[in-house]
């Protein structure tokens, strides 16, 4: 079974993880039962793969002057910069996941991907062939959603496996 567990930088999201491991990796450092038939079949565990998504940089050019003159673009240094500047976000979400998952003794991969998450989520569960979703609930309101988008929403609807949506009990207050 390949699980997968979108993180970003809220605490929903590590919320949601932190209920993955104590609910579906809770004894992976026990050993096997016996299986009573000596069929010598091997329990294979599960893996938990970690997908952080990074909005991809626009390029948007910032009028100067009067109307209908030049524009300014973000330079190449300027967009390595705010790019390098993503890959630290995602590398540091990712180790702090990584050292959640060490710590149960669960087998991660990480996914550090850029562009929509709604997409590159659902993008990622197809090309891993994942057998199950967890995200976290942001408790957005109606208004919030409506402008924003919900990203769980969005999965639960296109993506090709069950998605779980973790509620943190914030939520429930």
């Amino acid at each position: 079974m390949r699980v997968m567990v979108a993180i970003d930088d809220s605490e929903e999201s590590f919320y949601a993880l932190n209920w993955a491991l104590d609910n579906l990796f809770r004894d992976m450092d026990a050993p096997p039962e016996a299986s009573g038939g000596g069929g010598g079949s091997e329990v294979v565990p599960p893996t938990l793969l970690l997908a952080n998504v990074q909005q991809a940089l626009q390029h948007y050019g910032v009028p100067i002057g009067p109307v209908g003159g030049a524009a300014f673009y973000p330079t190449v240094t300027v967009t390595e910069s705010v790019k390098k500047a993503q890959e630290q976000i995602s590398a540091t979400i990712l180790s702090r996941a990584l050292q959640m998952c060490k710590d149960k003794m669960v087998i991660t991969e990480t996914l550090s991907l850029n562009g929509n998450p709604k997409d590159e989520i659902c993008q990622a569960i197809e090309q891993k062939h994942a057998d199950l979703l967890i995200v976290g609930s942001r408790g957005l309101g109606k208004i919030k959603r409506a402008f924003l988008g919900s990203v769980s929403n969005y999965c639960a609807h296109h993506a090709k496996c069950p998605v779980l949506i973790v509620k943190s009990p914030k939520d429930h207050e």
